[in-house]
């Protein structure tokens, strides 16, 4: 059996390879104009970063992203881009998993009509996007090197991904300067999320040995990285650049598992961002993953991270939202439990992993 497997065509990686960003929009917007999306926290942070200087101001949109992409979101930034740019040929995405998302929705709907949410599934998208860069100022979440954008729709409870060979990005630029300052514990939960998809894929029923390589490579680098006494060594937020960007490429050759089901479900009712989702899920979820289970509570000793009680009191109508949003995720959990998994997460199952939580 053989399946085709989609990578970024060109990636460009290494201490100040963002200055290389410029040159790139200039040669491949020389057509059209360029829109560069920006993490606003990122840019109000970094904003004397001399290769952000170089972007002309006027392409520049900077991108609050208080809350995971939702479509509703998607749809209005897409038609505000649309009005008030003409003949758009390149989009660029410069932050984390979030605002690389919402780069690659942006390129996927200005050539595909209608809603964000009509392309959330499998294969769905049917013309290529503009042309799209993906500029990561934060590791683990994949969104460089996956084919998948994740978005949420707040009206039917799911958090799905446009999972299409057309949501891949054209061009990565990997700088680990900038993931130099993100704040200890996000830097640690963003990393989670590469183990994650890493161990996810290790344990699924749609493991192959393309996937398998990947995953080994990201799970390993990332056990290296937060058992050393320095993770956010130049050497090692190079590594962990590495260690996301190959996660991506595991899930994008396999599926993952059930932690992600969970959390999403959790961002979905909760609001809980993805990566500190995960945190939280795995720690329930130790039954199913036992021997990495260990591992990651190994970490999170190692780096003094400590996670409290977050859901108390769970209330019916929240619980009947959380099993909407877990189980429409078919395929993560038939990876994950098999084709019985209904069986196996029946209600009584999820109440007792969500009042675990």
């Amino acid at each position: 059996m053989f399946k085709s497997l989609y990578t970024p065509p060109i990636t460009t990686f290494g201490e100040k390879a963002s200055e290389y960003l410029n040159s790139l929009i200039k040669t491949k917007s020389n057509s059209g104009m360029a829109v560069v999306l920006i993490d606003k926290n990122f840019y109000e942070k970094n904003n004397n970063l001399s290769f952000l200087k170089k972007i002309n101001k006027k392409n520049i949109l900077l991108i609050n992203h208080k809350k995971e992409p939702t479509v509703q979101f998607i749809d209005e930034l897409k038609n505000k881009i649309v009005s008030n740019f003409s003949k758009i040929s390149i989009v660029v995405g410069i932050g984390g998993g979030s605002m690389l998302d919402t780069a690659k929705a942006i390129s996927n709907l200005i050539t595909n009509p209608g809603s964000a949410s009509k392309y959330q599934g499998w294969d769905l998208l049917k013309k290529p996007g503009i042309f799209k860069v993906g500029v990561p100022t934060l590791s683990g979440t994949g969104s460089e090197s996956s084919k998948t954008c994740v978005l949420t729709n707040d009206k039917t409870f799911h958090k799905l991904g446009m999972n299409s060979k057309f949501s891949v990005f054209d061009e990565l630029i990997l700088d680990p300067n900038l993931n130099k300052t993100v704040e200890k514990k996000q830097y640690f939960y963003s990393a989670m999320d590469a183990y994650i998809h890493a161990i996810e894929s290790l344990s699924g029923s749609f493991r192959n040995s393309y996937a398998d390589n990947y995953s080994n490579l990201s799970k390993n680098l990332i056990e290296e990285i937060f058992l050393s006494n320095n993770p956010k060594s130049i050497q090692n937020r190079s590594k962990l650049m590495l260690a996301s960007y190959y996660g991506g490429l595991a899930i994008s050759s396999s599926f993952v598992g059930l932690i992600h089901p969970i959390s999403a479900a959790l961002s979905v009712v909760y609001g809980f961002k993805h990566c500190y989702a995960n945190c939280i899920s795995f720690r329930a979820l130790g039954e199913f993953y036992p021997t990495h289970y260990k591992i990651f509570n190994k970490m999170c000793k190692f780096n003094n991270i400590k996670f409290s009680k977050k859901i108390k009191n769970l209330k019916s109508d929240d619980f009947e939202k959380l099993v909407i949003s877990t189980l429409v995720h078919e395929k993560p959990l038939y990876n994950a439990l098999g084709k019985k998994y209904k069986e196996i997460l029946n209600n009584e199952k999820l109440w007792e992993i969500f009042n675990r939580i």
